[in-house]
């Protein structure tokens, strides 16, 4: 106990769970669902920034522009001391080498692959979701230029099926059950 009356962290923390992917993958859906199934908390990077700046991701994508963007994801993301925790990261979060090593310190990465025509059903359903880009950038550039960073960082790799959330988040306690 600390002499606050509270718990103190435990020094040799539980690891975490990180899920990668390209934006509209499905990270927070799976997400929350492995954390219930876990019975673990869950964390939202993306919301993480939005209650840092009180802003939507989109508003604060526009007013940073993308090279400050990384720059503040990466700060935020590279305070993170938890444990028994799915991390729900936002899209762009590969692009920085010191983020990807914080967070595989908490635990084990695992990239969330989805077909690109799949993300880009669900992106063009969803215009006004926070999407980091460059203006002369498609989506499908987006998704190519990003996929070989979700390769080489995902330790991890859970391809995506037709399977609902709550059967997606169990294939993936069943891959990682010895680790977990």
């Amino acid at each position: 106990m600390s002499t606050l009356g509270l718990m103190t962290p435990p020094s040799h923390p539980s690891p975490c769970i990180i899920l990668i992917g390209m934006a509209a993958s499905g990270k927070s859906t799976v997400g929350k669902e492995l954390a219930r199934e876990l019975a673990w908390a869950f964390l939202d990077s993306d919301h993480l920034i939005e209650a840092t700046y009180g802003q939507p991701l989109q508003t604060i994508l526009e007013s940073l522009g993308k090279e400050s963007f990384l720059r503040v994801e990466s700060a935020l993301l590279c305070t993170l001391k938890v444990s028994r925790t799915v991390i729900a990261t936002g899209g762009s979060v590969v692009y920085r080498e010191e983020t990807m090593l914080h967070l595989a310190s908490l635990g084990t990465i695992v990239h969330l692959d989805v077909a690109w025509p799949v993300i880009e059903q669900r992106l063009i359903r969803n215009p006004q979701r926070g999407l980091v880009i460059a203006k002369e950038q498609t989506l499908a550039n987006l998704f190519n230029e990003r996929r070989s960073l979700y390769r080489r960082w995902g330790g991890v790799r859970v391809p995506a099926h037709a399977e609902s959330p709550k059967e997606y988040a169990k294939r993936i306690i069943q891959e990682l059950l010895p680790t977990i």
